[in-house]
């Protein structure tokens, strides 16, 4: 089992001669300010609270965009501030782009043309030259930020997602020697989805820039194989998973990526966890009730309406779960200057309304939906509190909630509901894995969950926190860099 330590002895024993940068467009740490003063937040992202104890262990640079208010007022001449601020281990570099910028590449071309391209969620893309060309314009301002921060040394840069796609190849153009790596955290579709992208081969072009690319499952390492053999002129070697163009290699690799679990475990036993849940049963009048649990980006990916359907229909078949049950859904706003966003958000909040007045008894109403950014502590006490946990992800590229769950219950209770459309229904395989389109069998499985046994719950739990422990955050790491090193760099 991996451990930080190890991680750290890795790194200085393979990359010691390296400077060590990741790069991503969301930012782990954010700077806004609080009235008059600045607080520091950690933004609800998947990406960079999995990435965080990385760096921790690793130090080095995060080159990512600063997107805070107050962000530039804490930095340095060099664009820099040290994190975490209580106990600072790495430099965050950040990169400022304008709000044209910022509309063009996240909100146009990665999120209304990539992100649905990839998702097979019924959700079509939208393709405007004009945001390709800010995507490519803001893919070169990061390639000249990693390019000024590395110099003349040797350098491994790990590259992060999908925002970034064109920025290996701009690396490699102005430095061949830098070792780089990216991992694609959505899935990769098959080739006649991503063939309707106008840009396809720009975007394959830039992605083989890499010496090393990453995803979750082999099948989406397959569809992307098979994706640059369809599109390119290529050679591309099934059995050792690698493409060669140019005369440059990249290997292509499955690496699940996963949460620290031990440091999870840890929290969960805080006595300061045990006041959260007193302090949250007593704000909502929870007198014990079954508690049921999403916790999601509010994404049309995550399958929400799907499950506060399911939950209707749960109401609806077995009404002695009215007054008995009641369902908390977190959902962190996202992307909400996107049209399809709005109407998402519409839709959620209208079915949480619909369905608490049709089935609310008094002061019990089934659904508690909380539409912020919960805290830590917070969720941390959910997590414990959920009899079961609903990951119902119509497609997904692995999903660390599913994971947060499991390594947060050291009693070893609770029931997972799981997707088989994540990455981490490969995985958690002792979970509920229930189609969430099917909506009869998402309520009966929920159904399922509320009256499993205690001895198979248990039973269950106990194998799924194995897994998730054996394959944590520091073996994704270690293994990505440890593949690195298998290959000769910059011939």
């Amino acid at each position: 089992m991996w451990t930080k330590e190890d991680l750290h002895n890795l790194v200085n024993t393979r990359l010691r001669d390296y400077l060590f940068l990741v790069v991503s467009n969301r930012e782990p740490y954010v700077h806004n300010y609080a009235g008059d003063e600045i607080e520091c937040l950690v933004p609800a992202s998947g990406l960079t609270v999995a990435l965080d104890p990385v760096m921790r262990t690793c130090g080095g640079t995060w080159v990512a965009h600063g997107s805070g208010d107050a962000d530039r007022q804490v930095v340095d001449s060099q664009n820099k501030v040290r994190v975490p601020p209580e106990d600072p281990r790495y430099c965050l570099k950040r990169v400022w782009l304008t709000r044209e910028q910022e509309d063009g590449y996240y909100y146009g071309f990665s999120n209304e043309a990539l992100w649905p391209l990839c998702h097979i969620a019924y959700t079509r893309p939208v393709f405007n030259e004009s945001d390709w060309n800010t995507y490519r314009e803001v893919n070169r301002l990061f390639a000249q930020t990693v390019l000024e921060e590395v110099g003349d040394k040797k350098a491994f840069v790990f590259i992060q997602d999908y925002h970034l796609a064109l920025l290996p190849r701009f690396i490699r153009e102005g430095h061949p020697n830098i070792i780089s790596a990216q991992f694609w955290h959505i899935p990769w579709p098959n080739p006649e989805a991503f063939r309707i992208c106008p840009w396809q081969e720009d975007i394959l072009h830039g992605l083989l820039g890499n010496d090393l690319l990453g995803f979750h499952i082999r099948y989406h390492c397959n569809n992307f194989l098979d994706t640059v053999d369809r599109a390119l002129e290529a050679r591309v070697d099934r059995e050792r998973y690698e493409v060669t163009r140019g005369g440059k290699r990249t290997a292509v690799r499955p690496f699940p990526i996963s949460v620290d679990f031990e440091e999870l475990n840890a929290r969960a036993q805080l006595p300061e966890v045990d006041i959260e849940i007193d302090r949250l049963k007593d704000t909502f009048g929870l007198n014990g009730e079954f508690i049921g649990l999403g916790l999601d980006r509010i994404d049309y990916t995550k399958g929400i309406p799907e499950r506060l359907k399911a939950l209707d229909r749960l109401l609806e078949r077995y009404p002695t779960y009215r007054g008995r049950l009641v369902f908390f859904q977190v959902g962190s706003p996202s992307r909400t200057h996107i049209g399809v966003y709005k109407q998402l958000n519409e839709e959620v909040a209208g079915l949480v309304d619909d369905i608490n007045w049709k089935y609310g008894q008094g002061k019990w109403k089934p659904i508690v939906y909380l539409r912020e950014n919960v805290s830590q502590l917070a969720l941390m006490a959910l997590r414990r509190m959920a009899n079961f946990c609903m990951v119902t992800s119509l497609h997904d590229g692995m999903n660390l909630v599913a994971k947060e769950y499991v390594a947060s219950r050291f009693d070893g209770d609770g029931v997972l509901i799981l997707s088989p459309f994540a990455g981490a229904g490969r995985e958690l395989t002792d979970a509920l894995l229930v189609n969430p389109y099917a909506i009869d069998h998402l309520a009966e499985t929920m159904k399922k969950a509320l009256e499993m046994p205690s001895s198979e719950r248990h039973r269950r739990m106990r194998r799924m926190r194995e897994v998730v422990q054996e394959n944590n955050i520091y073996k994704w790491a270690a293994d990505i860099i440890s593949e690195l090193t298998r290959f000769e760099f910059g011939d």
